[in-house]
């Protein structure tokens, strides 16, 4: 019989082992990654990238190669092919529907492999795993293409690289080609050393810049003979173009023209803003400190020439003053020691915070007490949904839209992952912003501020000659902001103009302008492809994708099919389509199928239309004492429960009756009871089966028990056709059942220094359950699937700084509570604080029937 103990003391042995025979974290997933390169060509502002993985299977039975990328938010993927024993597989863009229909006809024929992407702030997660013969090898090719925005006087060119270990060829290039002539190029890295400095090639000519960085193996590496790579963050370029010969140009490519605007060395304009501010109770503790720190900064930075009101708001609406205020030295400081005083309470009354902003603003200018050349806007912070007042959506942004009336621009930003996005992307017109719940949250405010505190120009329309352009793209701009440009993009009706001719209207120039614009004609040898063409498409589909979001139904409806057909026809990746690989049937090897999605901004959450194909619905996580968690990353939010019973006690975690996959947890107790004190539990041992593959595990505290077949497997190493186990030294076991399903059971140790104790106890994290069906059960497998709810009615809770809610689940109403639980699968040792929604009485309402209905009589029972 072979038990090995999960325990820090017995670390030495792996690291000795690991020293005489093998990379332990490579030797269990025994994959090699070759190589990474990454490929970007920018023509005018339009980047193409192409990202490439080569990876080597090196086992002697075939397993899962994973390929996981970050591309930016604003790309939409183009294409994504596999090279897997001399056969490429070629992605095909489709409608969503088509899609979904043909990766169910790979799933009915059985293996299937899943693809998924996750959202952050600036990046998407493009993840997609293949199953590789031993000793083979796959290449893994994505492609994205985006139109650069400049932002505060600057392009910026991200790339975010992971390749967790040093590989053979790593190599990052990019080619820029501006026929306007560059102005400045700049290249750097979150992760470079004094000693990778070096390494970054830069050569920028009056048009061109050529920039590398192509570390060896072994300058990759953190320390001579070690496994671990240096790589990891973000690569950097930052360029700008020139802008001495004027306020843009055009450019013209094989019928298709692209015009950019940005006139340099404008006065500002001045601004009239009006700040409201959220103060409801959901704002308690960090957000309400984070927002009095943005503000001050805010005001500080307003020009005297500005003029300011600030709105406060929660059930009720309180002023600091009934007018706008000029931004004198004196008035500020005032704001800013209203500011400071700035506490949380009440509801949410969205509604009539913002109307009370337009209709100070419509006052003001109507009593001319604000200058006629001036902007006037409103920025909202708020960082939930409207509970109080008017409180339906649809009439919120009805009412907003018509006191707005084009007057005024109205900027939005949701603060957290509780925030109705696409509320306030709808009533905002695009103009809205996510502030995400971090350190750095009053960064990202300022940073949103200083995007829109200098208008140029105001009312800025574009007008080209009717009778030689067709399917011009967004024309009217309501500000250009300092640092930033307009981009618009049409056909031509003739392939070659001489002159061309653009009237310039807009409020801020004196008067108007028609110019005729200096007319390029970029270099064919330094151009992708009909690059024009793919930026009109680009942004055409953009548009329609945000006008869509507005208007009356049988108009979203006709923007829809238009935006459906252009991202069909370019192959963009957008939220109407998907791209899929299928892999054919043969003889040793049943058909499959990959699907990538466009990821969309909904309400507070990152919405995938495709959930039920993607590789995890639902993070199940039981640990703790012991705490349920349900991490849900469709909607970037998580349910919790606590369920409390006495020592001994068998649970079933899971349950599955297609493959014979079943978990059980035991219940230990605290090891010190406290008299007439409360008795702390914890799961001390988890008994895990698989019937079809043969698989039987007993993980306790002390020891780990693995039969395959019958037989008592050892450790280290262990990779089965069916099965893979990895061992860390943070003491966590990772297990992989083939077409299964992939957990992690981590160990931890409370200390309690006061009294000299300390508690072992289990934590058990299902990490990839997509091949298992609908059909599982138990208080953790019930929500394989993920599960629907609604929540309304937020109000602060009893406790200080908590915030109470409604929700409607599974036909229930019960009432939840916002905690914090901590999901270890990440982060071993420290652990990450994951906000969910609490559900008491042992889950009552959200888990099926009672915690009791789950109880079963002995560790390998089923209920």
């Amino acid at each position: 019989m072979t038990v090995y103990t999960l325990c820090a003391h017995d670390l030495s042995i792996l690291k000795r082992y690991k020293q005489k025979h093998f990379s332990l974290d490579m030797s269990f997933q025994m994959v090699e990654v070759h190589s990474v390169t990454v490929d970007c060509t920018v023509t005018s502002r339009f980047a193409h990238t192409v990202m490439t993985s080569v990876a080597l299977n090196r086992a002697n039975t075939s397993q899962e190669i994973f390929f996981d990328v970050e591309l930016p938010k604003t790309a939409f993927i183009t294409n994504f092919s596999m090279e897997i024993e001399g056969q490429v597989y070629v992605g095909e863009v489709k409608e969503k529907e088509k899609a979904k229909q043909q990766y169910e006809k790979a799933v009915s024929s059985g293996q299937t492999a899943g693809l998924v992407k996750a959202s952050g702030r600036k990046m998407e997660k493009f993840s997609v795993s293949v199953n590789v013969a031993a000793s083979s090898n796959v290449t893994f090719i994505l492609t994205y293409e985006e139109l650069l925005q400049r932002k505060m006087g600057k392009y910026e060119i991200l790339t975010r690289v992971k390749p967790k270990e040093p590989v053979q060829e790593f190599k990052i290039v990019a080619d820029i080609y501006e026929p306007q002539g560059i102005a400045f190029v700049d290249a750097h890295a979150t992760f470079l050393s004094n000693d990778l400095l070096p390494l970054v090639e830069k050569t920028v000519t009056d048009k061109k810049a050529h920039i590398s960085f192509s570390p060896t193996l072994e300058q990759q590496r953190k320390c001579p003979g070690c496994d671990g790579t240096l790589i990891d963050g973000d690569f950097i370029i930052e360029y700008d173009v020139n802008r001495e010969e004027g306020p843009g140009e055009v450019q013209i490519v094989n019928g298709y023209f692209v015009h950019f605007f940005a006139p340099p060395d404008l006065p500002r304009v001045p601004k009239n803003v009006v700040f409201v501010i959220d103060r409801s109770g959901s704002m308690a503790g960090k957000k309400i400190k984070q927002t009095r720190d943005a503000m001050v900064a805010i005001l500080r930075d307003l020009h005297e020439e500005d003029h300011f009101a600030i709105i406060l708001f929660d059930s009720d609406i309180t002023l600091w003053k009934d007018v706008l205020t000029k931004a004198t030295k004196e008035n500020v400081a005032d704001a800013i020691s209203y500011i400071r005083t700035l506490k949380e309470k009440g509801a949410t009354d969205i509604n009539s915070a913002v109307l009370r902003a337009v209709s100070m603003l419509v006052r003001e200018r109507e009593d001319k007490k604000i200058p006629k050349t001036s902007v006037d806007m409103i920025i909202l912070l708020t960082d939930g949904m409207p509970n109080h007042g008017v409180s339906d959506l649809k009439t919120i942004q009805d009412n907003v839209h018509s006191a707005i009336g084009g007057k005024m621009s109205l900027f939005c930003l949701g603060f957290g992952n509780d925030v109705a996005h696409s509320f306030l992307e709808v009533m905002c017109k695009g103009l809205a912003r996510r502030i995400y719940e971090a350190s750095d949250a009053d960064v990202q405010l300022q940073g949103f501020y200083n995007e829109v505190s200098s208008p140029l120009l105001l009312e800025v329309d574009l007008r080209y000659p009717g009778n030689a352009v067709d399917s011009v793209t967004k024309k009217h701009f309501n500000q250009l902001f300092n640092g930033s440009e307009i981009v618009v993009a049409g056909q031509l009706r003739h392939k070659d103009v001489d002159n061309f001719a653009v009237e310039v209207l807009a409020q801020g120039v004196r008067n108007r302008h028609v110019v005729d614009w200096k007319v390029t004609y970029p270099d064919q040898q330094y151009i992708f492809e009909d690059f024009t063409e793919h930026l009109w498409a680009y942004l055409t589909v953009q548009q329609l994708l945000e006008d869509s979001k507005i208007g009356p139904q049988d108009e979203k409806d006709v923007l829809t099919a238009r935006a459906l057909d252009m991202s069909v026809r370019y192959s963009f990746v957008t939220p109407l389509t998907s791209l899929v690989v299928t892999r054919p049937e043969t003889e040793d090897r049943p058909g499959s199928a990959l699907i990538a999605d466009k990821l969309t901004e909904g309400r507070g959450h990152v919405t995938n239309v495709l959930l039920s194909f993607s590789l995890l619905a639902a993070l199940c996580v039981l640990d703790g004492d012991p705490h349920f968690l349900i991490e849900l990353p469709d909607r970037n939010d998580a349910l919790c429960f606590n369920i409390n019973d006495k020592p001994g006690t068998i649970f079933n975690l899971v349950r599955h009756s297609g493959s014979g996959f079943m978990v059980n947890g035991e219940i230990i107790g605290k090891n010190e009871i406290v008299p007439a004190g409360k008795v702390n539990t914890y799961f001390g041992r988890f008994d895990i089966s698989h019937k079809k593959l043969g698989v039987k595990m007993d993980v306790s505290v002390h020891n780990i028990s693995v039969l395959h077949d019958g037989k008592h497997v050892s450790l280290l190493p262990c990779l089965f056709s069916s099965m893979d186990l990895k061992l860390t030294n943070k003491c966590s076991l990772t297990v992989t059942l083939r077409h299964s399903i992939k957990f992690m059971i981590i160990k931890h140790t409370k200390v309690w220094k006061r009294r000299h104790t300390h508690q072992d106890y289990l934590g058990f994290y299902t990490l990839d359950s997509h091949h298992i069906s609908a059909s599982a059960h138990g208080l953790l497998g019930q929500f394989y699937q993920g599960v629907e709810f609604e929540v309304a009615d937020l109000r602060p809770g009893e406790a200080q700084e908590q915030l109470d809610a409604t929700m409607h689940v599974k036909g229930q109403t019960v009432n939840v509570t916002r905690h914090w639980q901590k999901d270890f699968s990440r982060n071993v040792r420290d652990g990450e604080n994951i906000p969910c929604w609490f559900v008491n009485d042992d889950g009552a309402g959200l888990i099926d029937g009672r915690a009791s209905d789950y109880v079963v009589s002995g560790i390998f029972n089923s209920v």
